[in-house]
């Protein structure tokens, strides 16, 4: 149910002089608004947040996550998205930030890579750029052979195309 529409039935019932709605589901006693013996909260923000606070960073929430923070929220208040600004709340938490738990997988030991059989079967290529023009390349292409560590540097631009450098590996590795 949405903040409004609560607003237009709590109006309705203070017209009609009703104290009770929906086999007491709704019921105002000394102008409190309850929904089922849990106090409605209306739609301000810094109350709100200050109910959530008060449940989730005082030594009574002890910073117990979303789901502690709501079941000790709802015992007593209620409101139209109460779970998701308890989520919204915690998920802003500096505590919770630097102290959830990792749900990834670790990565595992790390494997060194296999030992090529043959030179030239297994290379490594990168560029070194933003070099300073000379006889009009500003950019090297290193290729290296895992096997025997050789290497060729071969001169190029930044601006040279996919083919460019496949024509250039082609003609000088």
């Amino acid at each position: 149910m949405k903040d409004n529409e609560v607003v237009k039935a709590i109006e309705e019932m203070k017209q009609a002089g009703v104290k009770m709605l929906r086999d007491e589901e709704w019921k105002e006693v000394d102008s409190v608004m309850y929904k089922k013996e849990k106090v409605y909260m209306p739609k301000d923000n810094i109350l709100r947040v200050e109910i959530i606070r008060l449940h989730y960073d005082t030594l009574v929430g002890e910073h117990g996550g979303q789901w502690k923070t709501v079941e000790l929220v709802t015992r007593n208040f209620w409101w139209p998205g109460v779970m998701k600004e308890v989520k919204q709340y915690i998920e802003g938490c500096n505590s919770y930030q630097r102290n959830k738990n990792c749900t990834e997988q670790l990565a595992g030991k790390l494997m060194p890579n296999s030992i090529p059989d043959k030179p030239w079967t297994h290379i490594s290529a990168d560029f070194i750029t933003k070099l300073p023009l000379a006889q009009g390349y500003d950019s090297i292409l290193v290729v290296v052979d895992r096997l025997t560590k050789m290497v060729y540097f071969i001169p190029t631009t930044e601006k040279t195309s996919v083919e460019g450098l496949a024509r250039l590996f082609r003609d000088n590795v």
